[in-house]
C-alpha cells in the first residue's frame, strides 16, 4: 500500500486527530500546532498558506490510518471461513468494504500527492490542480461507496459475527484496540470497538476537511478562480457530512431493530440492503382494514407485522393518497389498499413524509443526498411508474408476474404478465385489466406448441378484431366478444390437416351462428346458408365440385323436408334427400329434354339408385331458362341482413365519431403472412401498421372528404379511399371482396348463383354510400358544421348507380364474369357461330343489314392503309373523298344503336372519330379504378384526352326470335364478343 509512516509517528497523528475531533480547536491553535512540523526537509511549506499544509498534514494522517485499518482490522477479519450462508454473506460485505477502503486510500494517496506537488512548486502549480478541488465529484463517490459498504456490515452485525468466529485472536487484540481507539473500556465487546474503529477516522477526517475548506474559502477573494471550485468541494464535502451523519443513525437504528424482532420475522427482513427510516413503537400507528401489531417504513419497502406473519410491500409499487381527516391517509398497492392512522396530526405528518419521501428515494433508485427528502428531483412520487410483481392472492392473475407501467396502484399501460404455466400476455392494460391490443401465448400440454392470440381486449377479455393461431394449424381471423368468437370471422385449416376446412361468417358466443359458407375439403362442397349452435340449421345451398346444386332446409347438421337439386345436365329433382345427395323417398326428376319421373326413390347397397313410378315422356320441351337458368337463394336470404356481421362493426365505428384508437378494434388490422404470424408468437409482437398514428390519420381522411363533396372530386375520392387498404372504406371493401371470394369462387362458381351475387354486389355498393355519409356527417360535426339531410331512396339510388357502383364493379368483376359465361354459355355458342355467318357476308350485303344508306357507301374512295403508327390497335384511314365522313358518321351510328344502347351514352360517334383519327397517342388498357395495365380489362383510355370508353361490351347474342340483340353493361361482359366491332369495321373500310 504504499510507504507508511513509522508507528510511533502514525499513532501520534492518530491521536492528535482523535483529540481534535473530541475538542476542535481554532484555526490559530491549527497553525501553531504545525510549527512542530516544521523541519529541515519542509522549508517550502512555509511559502504555501496554512491551509494548504493543514490539508496535507490532514490527508496523510487519514492515508497513514486506512493503512493500520487496512492491515489490523479488515485482513484478519476476511481470514475466517464461515460455512454457513448466512456467514458467506457477511464474508462478502466484508470483502466489498475491503475494496472500499482500498479505493478510498488510493484517491486519499492522490490528494497527498497533488497537495505536496502544490506545496513544492507554488509558482508554478496552481491551486486549482489540487484533487479535492478540480476532482470533487469523483473524491464524494469514493466516499460514498465506503459509506455503503460500511453501513452494510454495521446493519447486519457483520462485524460482531466475525469477531465471533475467531473469539480468541480479537480477545487477545483488545489491548491493542485500547491503545488504538481511546475510551475503550476493557469490558466492551471487540465487535463494537471494531465499529468503532472503521467509524472515527471516517468522521475525522471529513469534518476536518470541512473546516479547513472553509477557512481556505475564505482566503480567497471574490474573482479569484478557484473561488466557484472551492464552493463546491466546501458544499460537497458539507453535504457528505450531514449523509454519513444520517448513514450511521440509520444503520445503527437496523441493527438495533433485529434484536426486537423473532427469530422468524428476522430471517425474512434481515437483509444489508434495509435501513430503518421509522417505526410504529416510535411514533404508533395503526392500520385499517388490515391488521398490524406493528409497522415498520425501510427505504425500498413498508412493513406490517401480525404475529410471525410479515407482509411486505415494495414501495416502488405503493402510492400514497391524502385521508379525509388529519390523522391518517391511504396506501395504494398492486392487491391491498389500506390507510395508516395516527393519534395526533403531527404524527401522521410524519409518517406520511417519510413514506412519500421513501417511495420517491426507491424510484430514483439511489439515496437522496445529503439526506431524506433533500434531492433536486420533485418530493412527490409520479403517478405513473414502471416495475414488477408477482400476484399473490387468487384470480386469473395468480402467481402471475407483471412488469410494465402502472398507474395507481393497478397495472396501466404497456406490460408484460408471465404465468408459472407458461402463458404469457404482453400488450396494453388499463385499471389492472388487459385493454387495448394484447398478445397472448399458451402453451398446449400435449404438444410442444402454442395457441397465440393477437386480439384486442376490453375489461380483461378479447373484444373486437383479432388474428388467432391455434396450435392445430387453424386460423382465425374475425371478431370477438368477452373471450368468444362474436360476429363476422373467418376460421381456415391448413390443406395439410387431417380434415381441411373454411367457414366464412358469423358467430354467436364462439359458435357459428346465422349466415355462413363453409368449405368441406374432404367431401369437395360449400353450404351456403344459414346456422345454429355451430351446426346447419335453416334454409341453405349446396354447391358441390361436379356442378351439383341442392337448396333445402337444414336441421341439426340433417337436410330435412323437400327440396331441390340441380345437376350439370340441368335435370331438376325435387323431393328428399340424403346426406350424400342421393334420393330417397318421394320426388320428381325432369330431365333437360322435357321427360318427367314422378314416384319413389331409394338406394341399396351395390344396387345403385332405384325407383317406382311413373315417367311421362309426352310433356313438352321445357322452357330452357326454366331449369339452366334457374337462380338459388334468391328471397331466400335476405340480402340487407346476410353480412351484417361485416356492416355492423363499421357502422359502430361511425356513430363512435371515428375515434382513432378504436379503428383496429371494429375495422381490423392485416398481418401479411402465417411467417410473420410465426415470429410474432416467438418475439411476442405483431407489426401492424403503426397504429398508434390511428388518430392523425382519421382527422386527414375526415378532413379530405370535406374538401372534396363536388360530384367530379368526390368521384376520385372515393376511387383513392377504396383502392387504400388503410383507409376505413378501402378496409370495408376488402373484407367485403373476401366474403364474395370465398362464396362465389372456386366450387361457388355455379351458374345458378349468379343472381345471388348480383344482389350482393348492388347491396355492397349501397352500404359503402351510405359509409361514406356516415364519415361525412361525422366529418361535419368536427367541424361543428350542420350535418347533411337524410337522402331519400331515389336520390340514394342515383348516387349509388353513378358514382359508388362503378367504382366497386372491377373489385368483383372476377367472379361475376365467371358466373355470367357459365350462365350464357349456350348462348355464347351460338352467337360464335352468328359472328363466322357474319364474317361470310359480302359488303354490300353487310351494309345493307347494318342499313346504312346506298348512297353513303364508300364503294371507290374510302380504302384501309397498313401504315399504323406502332402499336397502334385501330386501322389507320385515308381520306379520298368527302362522302366518307358521312359514310363513316351513319356506320358508326348504326353500331351505336346496336351495340351501344345503354352503356356509354356519352361517347357519340364524333367523339370517337376524332379519336381514332385526330390523336397521335397510343390507346392503352388501363383497370378502371387503379393504374395497373391489364390486355384483358375491357375499359381503355385515350392517352391524349382521357376519355373512357369500353372495347369489350361490343357483342351482339343470337335473338331467339331471330337477328341480334345488343349486350348491356348492367350484366357482365362476354368477352367471346369483343372482336365484333373489328370485324364490322374491318367489312365497312374493305
Amino acid at each position: 500500500m504504499g510507504s507508511l509512516l513509522s508507528s510511533e509517528v502514525g499513532w501520534s497523528w492518530a491521536f492528535w486527530a482523535y483529540s481534535l475531533r473530541r475538542h476542535p480547536a481554532p484555526m490559530a491553535a491549527i497553525r501553531s500546532n504545525l510549527a512542530w512540523f516544521s523541519g529541515p526537509e519542509s522549508g517550502t511549506l512555509a511559502m504555501c498558506s496554512p491551509e494548504e499544509a493543514a490539508l496535507l498534514r490532514l490527508e496523510e494522517v487519514f492515508s497513514a490510518t486506512l493503512s493500520r485499518i487496512n492491515s489490523f482490522v479488515l485482513q484478519p477479519l476476511l481470514e475466517a471461513e464461515p460455512s454457513d450462508p448466512w456467514g458467506r454473506e457477511c464474508l462478502q460485505l466484508l470483502q466489498q468494504l475491503h475494496r472500499s477502503s482500498q479505493q478510498l486510500w488510493e484517491v486519499t494517496e492522490e490528494s497527498l500527492h497533488s497537495l505536496q506537488e502544490r506545496l513544492r512548486h507554488p509558482d508554478s502549480i496552481s491551486l486549482e490542480s489540487l484533487l479535492l478541488l478540480h476532482s470533487a465529484d469523483r473524491v464524494l463517490q469514493v466516499h460514498l461507496e465506503y459509506i455503503e459498504s460500511y453501513t452494510s456490515c454495521v446493519a447486519v452485525q457483520a462485524f460482531q459475527k466475525a469477531v465471533k468466529r475467531r473469539s480468541e485472536y480479537w480477545q487477545g487484540q483488545r489491548k491493542a484496540l485500547q491503545q488504538f481507539l481511546s475510551g475503550m473500556s476493557s469490558e466492551g465487546s471487540v465487535g463494537t470497538a471494531l465499529v468503532q474503529a472503521l467509524r472515527q477516522p471516517l468522521t475525522h477526517h471529513v469534518q476536518q476537511c470541512v473546516l479547513l475548506l472553509l477557512s481556505l474559502r475564505d482566503t480567497v477573494g471574490e474573482s479569484h478562480p478557484t473561488r466557484e471550485l472551492l464552493v463546491h468541494t466546501v458544499t460537497i464535502f458539507g453535504n457528505l457530512q450531514s449523509f454519513m451523519r444520517q448513514e450511521l443513525d440509520q444503520a445503527m437504528a437496523t441493527q438495533a431493530l433485529w434484536h426486537t424482532l423473532s427469530s422468524r420475522q428476522r430471517d425474512v427482513l434481515c437483509t444489508p440492503a434495509h435501513r430503518l427510516l421509522q417505526d410504529s413503537q416510535d411514533i404508533p400507528v395503526t392500520v385499517t382494514p388490515l391488521r398490524a401489531e406493528r409497522v415498520l417504513l425501510f427505504d425500498d419497502a413498508l412493513v406490517l407485522l401480525q404475529g410471525h406473519s410479515v407482509h411486505t410491500f415494495d414501495l416502488k409499487l405503493v402510492w400514497v393518497e391524502p385521508g379525509q381527516d388529519r390523522c391518517m391517509f391511504h396506501l395504494l398497492t398492486p392487491e391491498e389498499e389500506f390507510s395508516l392512522c395516527s393519534k395526533d396530526p403531527q404524527g401522521q405528518v410524519a409518517w406520511q413524509w417519510k413514506v412519500t419521501q421513501a417511495v420517491c428515494q426507491t424510484l430514483r433508485r439511489k439515496k437522496d443526498f445529503p439526506v431524506l427528502g433533500a434531492g433536486l428531483e420533485p418530493s412527490e412520487p409520479p403517478t405513473c411508474r414502471c416495475g414488477a410483481y408477482t400476484f399473490r392472492a387468487e384470480g386469473r392473475f395468480s402467481q402471475a408476474t407483471y412488469e410494465g407501467e402502472w398507474y395507481g396502484g393497478r397495472p396501466h399501460g404497456k406490460g408484460t404478465l408471465k404465468w408459472p404455466d407458461g402463458r404469457n400476455h404482453v400488450g396494453d392494460f388499463c385499471q389492472g385489466l388487459e385493454h387495448g391490443f394484447g398478445i397472448r401465448l399458451v402453451p398446449q400440454a400435449s404438444e410442444d406448441k402454442f395457441d397465440c392470440y393477437k386480439c384486442h381486449w376490453r375489461e380483461g377479455s378479447m373484444c373486437g378484431y383479432g388474428i388467432c393461431e391455434y396450435s392445430t394449424s387453424e386460423v382465425y381471423k374475425g371478431y370477438f366478444q368477452e373471450g368468444l368468437r362474436h360476429g363476422f370471422g373467418v376460421l381456415e385449416s391448413t390443406p395439410q390437416t387431417p380434415q381441411p376446412c373454411r367457414y366464412t361468417g358469423h358467430w354467436e358466443r364462439g359458435q357459428r351462428s346465422g349466415y355462413g359458407v363453409q368449405d368441406d375439403g374432404d367431401r369437395g362442397e360449400r353450404y351456403i346458408g344459414m346456422w345454429q349452435a355451430d351446426q346447419r340449421h335453416g334454409p341453405g345451398v349446396v354447391v358441390t365440385q361436379a356442378g351439383v346444386c341442392y337448396q333445402g332446409t337444414f336441421q341439426a347438421d340433417k337436410m330435412v323436408g323437400p327440396g331441390i337439386l340441380l345437376c350439370e345436365d340441368d335435370s331438376l329433382y325435387e323431393g328428399t334427400f340424403t346426406r350424400d345427395l342421393t334420393f330417397v323417398g318421394k320426388g320428381k326428376v325432369t330431365f333437360p329434354n322435357g321427360f318427367t319421373l314422378e314416384g319413389s326413390f331409394g338406394s341399396g347397397a351395390g344396387r345403385g339408385l332405384h325407383t317406382q313410378g311413373v315417367l311421362d315422356t309426352a310433356a313438352l320441351p321445357p322452357d330452357p331458362g326454366s331449369t339452366r337458368k334457374r337462380q338459388l337463394g334468391l328471397g331466400v336470404f335476405p340480402v340487407e341482413s346476410r353480412w351484417q356481421g361485416v356492416y355492423g362493426p363499421f357502422q359502430d365505428f361511425v356513430q363512435a365519431g371515428c375515434p382513432g384508437d378504436l379503428q383496429e378494434a371494429l375495422l381490423g388490422f392485416h398481418v401479411q403472412s402465417s411467417r410473420e404470424l410465426r415470429k410474432s408468437q416467438e418475439y411476442l409482437c405483431c407489426e401492424r401498421t403503426h397504429p398508434e398514428d390511428h388518430a392523425g390519420r382519421m382527422e386527414d381522411i375526415l378532413e379530405e372528404l370535406l374538401q372534396h363533396r363536388a360530384p367530379e372530386a368526390l368521384q376520385q375520392c372515393l376511387r383513392k379511399a377504396l383502392s387504400n387498404s388503410l383507409h376505413p372504406l378501402g378496409k370495408l371493401l376488402r373484407t367485403l371482396m373476401l366474403t364474395f371470394q370465398a362464396t362465389y369462387s372456386g366450387i361457388g362458381a355455379n351458374k345458378h348463383l349468379q343472381g345471388l351475387a348480383q344482389e350482393e354486389v348492388k347491396q355492397h355498393a349501397q352500404e359503402l354510400w351510405a359509409a361514406y355519409r356516415g364519415l361525412l356527417q361525422v366529418a361535419l360535426q368536427c367541424k361543428g358544421q350542420a350535418p347533411e339531410e337524410d337522402q331519400d331512396a331515389e336520390a340514394r339510388d342515383l348516387q349509388v348507380h353513378r358514382l359508388m357502383l362503378p367504382l366497386v364493379l372491377p373489385s368483383f368483376y372476377s367472379e361475376l364474369f365467371t358466373l355470367y359465361l357459365l350462365l350464357h354459355e349456350r348462348e355464347d355458342s351460338l352467337y360464335s357461330q352468328g359472328i363466322a355467318n357474319l364474317s361470310l357476308f359480302p359488303d354490300t350485303k353487310l351494309l345493307e343489314f347494318l342499313d346504312v344508306q346506298k348512297h353513303l357507301w364508300p364503294l371507290k374512295d374510302l380504302m384501309l392503309t397498313t401504315n399504323q403508327p406502332p402499336g397502334d390497335r385501330l386501322p389507320h384511314f385515308t381520306r379520298y373523298s368527302l362522302v366518307r365522313d358521312a359514310c363513316f358518321l351513319s356506320a358508326t351510328e348504326c353500331l351505336q344503336k346496336m351495340i351501344y344502347p345503354a352503356a356509354a351514352p356519352r361517347w357519340t360517334p364524333g367523339r370517337s372519330w376524332r379519336c381514332w383519327r385526330g390523336h397521335t397517342g397510343k390507346l392503352r388498357p388501363l383497370c378502371r379504378g387503379c393504374s395497373a395495365r391489364s390486355t384483358s380489362c375491357p375499359w381503355t383510355t385515350c392517352c391524349r384526352c382521357s376519355s373512357t370508353w369500353c372495347h369489350v361490351p361490343i357483342l351482339l347474342r343470337a335473338h331467339p326470335e331471330g337477328g341480334h340483340e345488343a349486350a348491356s353493361l348492367a350484366q357482365p361482359l362476354e368477352l367471346q364478343g369483343a372482336v365484333v366491332a373489328q370485324l364490322l369495321l374491318d367489312k365497312l373500310q374493305s
